[in-house]
């Protein structure tokens, strides 16, 4: 596909994913005081068989880890999840200062608050979903996260397998079913040498004095195997996050013995994943049910 033809048709894209009304949570709880550590939930939209509880899917949005992408942009999808009788927690989190960087965009991500948030939210969800959401099911979780949410999703996965000095480390397998990344940037290396998101991985590790120091704590790539089921799933003519950086986490993760299941699809780009309005939004649902069910 011609360059040209190639732009056109993800900005389209993105303008489709885009043109959805925000909806609105059910509930709102805080995980911390500042005032991104805060996680929407969706109640289930089906009845569930008598006595059952519905699957819990922890939302993880993107944006670059940047400040102008909230997690209102996916909240769609949140609904979307709802509809198909998942219940639902959507995660905010620190992202990078709303102040450009030189050169015109928003800095990606925090050192270390946006990880301090991560983990904290997942640390705090079983209180607060027995809490705010009783119909939901804890021991049936997967967690899935768009872009620079399926990094953070993949690296949830992945806190057991931390240095041993990370705070953010844990003793044992988070308690999941399994993940579902969705064009993920699940490999530092090679999403910088293409110049993902702007550079966007090296910043959020703090900048080049930082990146291979960091990168241990950080990228999914090298906290391999989890243990735990994963599935990436990737459009084929994703121009933001390329099919080549998904290919490098499977790849390292079958050389650590560990097989994750990738789904490529055709003539599908970055924002389909999450767009309710098209099939791959569907894609994504089945395989987060495969997965929970």
């Amino acid at each position: 596909m011609p360059d040209d033809a190639a732009a056109a048709r993800a900005a389209a894209e993105e303008e489709s994913a885009f043109s959805h009304p925000v909806v609105d949570p059910d509930f709102t709880a805080a995980y911390g005081d500042h005032p991104d550590q805060l996680i929407d939930f969706y109640l289930p939209r089906t009845e569930p068989a008598p006595g059952a509880l519905a699957p819990l899917v922890v939302v993880l949005h993107g944006g670059a880890w940047r400040a102008p992408y909230d997690r209102r942009h996916i909240s769609p999808f949140a609904g979307f999840l709802a509809r198909r009788g998942f219940a639902v927690a959507s995660v905010e989190y620190r992202r990078g200062s709303a102040i450009p960087a030189q050169g015109g965009s928003a800095v990606a991500g925090r050192w270390p608050e946006t990880f301090d948030d991560v983990a904290a939210a997942l640390d705090a969800l079983p209180a607060l979903v027995r809490e705010a959401l009783p119909q939901a099911d804890p021991r049936r979780m997967v967690i899935t996260g768009h872009s620079a949410g399926g990094h953070l999703a993949l690296w949830a996965a992945a806190r057991h397998l931390l240095p041993d000095d990370a705070p953010w480390r844990i003793d044992r397998p988070a308690p999941l079913r399994g993940v579902v990344a969705l064009a993920p940037i699940a490999d530092f290396e090679v999403a910088d040498k293409l110049d993902v998101c702007g550079g966007a991985s090296r910043q959020l590790l703090g900048g080049d004095e930082k990146f291979a120091e960091r990168r241990p704590y950080a990228d999914p790539s090298l906290l391999l195997p989890t243990g735990i089921a994963t599935t990436l799933v990737q459009g084929r003519t994703d121009v933001t996050v390329p099919q080549a950086v998904a290919e490098s986490y499977a790849d390292a993760a079958a050389k650590a013995g560990e097989v994750v299941g990738l789904t490529l699809l055709e003539d599908v780009g970055h924002f389909p994943l999450i767009d309710p309005a098209v099939d791959a939004c569907a894609v994504v649902a089945e395989e987060i049910a495969q997965l929970a069910w």
